[in-house]
């Protein structure tokens, strides 16, 4: 990546993290929903999932729901500022294209890291185990997937340009399968043959599978390596249709 891309992309993320910081309410409000989520389904999981003890399972797959939630709304600002005639500023301005996308996906990437801050600091009292070096490499390669779906996220907008409700209704439809299919709240493992044939194609499962091996401190391995290359694949492929788009548009 160039100086001046690098540059670019700071220079887009401060911009549309500068709302935010004006209302951390929003963020807030964001953690609230994981939150819940660990309140009414970490109950109902036995004692251990998957060959660990149930929130050491569980955890990692919720800041990956997280993530997703966050940053497959990335088209959503996007859908706004179109509306607005904001994004046609930014179109004529000098700015890298994919910075452009990169620093809108990051920046719905952002409240990740403080959500994952809330929830592990939520369930420690209640016996999970923080791996920090898992934990951070977890964390970048769960950033290099949600810069590659929140471009995913930017190409569907501009697909959909003022059309609003085929933006949500295309996301809503996509975002659960996906959530499902990558075994975030309930196993895959005792899952009909037909269901794990599909949660193989899902990317979304080897990220997921990274996030609790390295969550839980199994940071050399094949799973990781499965959930680098997956989020590495999804970002050069978001990228590249997210770039095509804007230079169509």
């Amino acid at each position: 990546m160039s100086t001046t891309m690098v540059t670019d992309t700071v220079t887009v993320f401060s911009r549309e993290l500068r709302p935010v910081l004006r209302n951390p309410f929003s963020v807030i409000f964001t953690i609230v929903q994981p939150l819940f989520f660990l309140a009414l389904f970490a109950p109902l999981l036995p004692d251990a999932v998957g060959g660990r003890p149930a929130l050491q399972w569980f955890v990692p797959g919720i800041i990956v729901m997280s993530c997703l939630f966050g940053t497959s709304t990335t088209g959503a600002n996007l859908l706004l500022d179109m509306q607005t005639g904001s994004h046609e500023r930014m179109l004529v301005s000098p700015l890298s294209r994919p910075a452009l996308i990169i620093g809108r996906a990051l920046k719905e990437a952002a409240p990740m890291f403080v959500q994952t801050a809330f929830i592990i600091a939520a369930t420690i009292p209640f016996g999970f185990r923080l791996h920090f070096v898992g934990a951070l490499i977890g964390l970048l390669i769960l950033a290099v997937f949600c810069v590659g779906l929140g471009a995913l996220s930017y190409t569907l907008a501009l697909a959909c340009k003022s059309q609003d409700w085929m933006f949500w209704a295309v996301q809503q439809t996509l975002l659960f399968p996906l959530l499902l299919l990558a075994g975030m709240l309930l196993p895959i493992d005792g899952a009909p043959g037909w269901l794990r044939f599909l949660s193989r194609l899902n990317p979304l499962s080897y990220v997921v599978d990274a996030e609790r091996a390295l969550f839980n401190g199994d940071i050399v391995s094949a799973t990781v390596g499965g959930g680098l290359l997956a989020a590495v694949v999804v970002a050069v492929l978001g990228l590249f249709l997210g770039t095509r788009a804007i230079r169509r548009a």
